[in-house]
């Protein structure tokens, strides 16, 4: 009597196959739940890139403008600083040679509209001349011009400023859910030339 040899190869029990099964989702599980913190954490780090960046912006521009806050080519003798309060800055520059200050962006004029203003809330709008405030800069949490004179002392009289320290704070434009905003402050001290007549 002959036997025919029986097949040694087994294949998987269903408890081996639920088991594995299990394995994987958890796997999968794991691996979604890093994927999403990841996705998490590289939107709130592009929020706070671009807050640093329109801080950025905006500091360089006005600083740039109030360096030239006076300039007076032909003598004219007008005021480089005109209005000016910690949140309203007025500045006046001769660039065309003209002898006024009437021609663009010669009158430049910044304001900070803070939380409490229902039109425009955390911004820094900007004008030139007689035309309307235009937005500059967005997402502001704070912005405050300081003025001081020649020796450093603080002062609001226009014919007097010789330094005008700006500080602006931004802050991401979406909250984090479980820090909050984030924020990032500038803050820079500019001595205009032309106001040290």
């Amino acid at each position: 009597m002959s036997h025919a040899p029986k097949n040694k190869e087994r294949g998987f029990t269903l408890i081996e196959v639920v088991i594995g099964l299990a394995i994987c989702l958890i796997l999968m599980g794991v691996a979604v739940s890093i994927f999403n913190v990841q996705r998490k954490s590289y939107s709130m780090q592009e929020q706070v890139t671009e807050m640093q960046q329109n801080v950025r912006i905006a500091m360089d521009m006005m600083v740039r403008e109030i360096r030239m806050t006076g300039y007076d080519p032909t003598e004219a003798g007008f005021v480089g600083i005109g209005t000016n309060t910690t949140t309203l800055l007025q500045i006046l520059a001769d660039h065309d040679g003209n002898g006024t200050t009437t021609g663009t962006n010669e009158d430049i004029t910044y304001r900070y509209y803070d939380a409490n203003d229902a039109t425009y809330p955390r911004e820094i709008k900007r004008k030139t001349g007689g035309a309307a405030f235009q937005p500059f800069a967005e997402n502001i949490d704070g912005c405050n011009f300081l003025y001081f004179d020649g020796n450093g002392i603080a002062t609001t009289t226009a014919s007097s400023i010789r330094q005008i320290r700006i500080t602006v704070t931004g802050r991401t434009a979406k909250a984090d859910p479980n820090f909050g905003y984030s924020y990032g402050t500038l803050t820079s001290l500019v001595i205009p030339e032309n106001l040290s007549y």
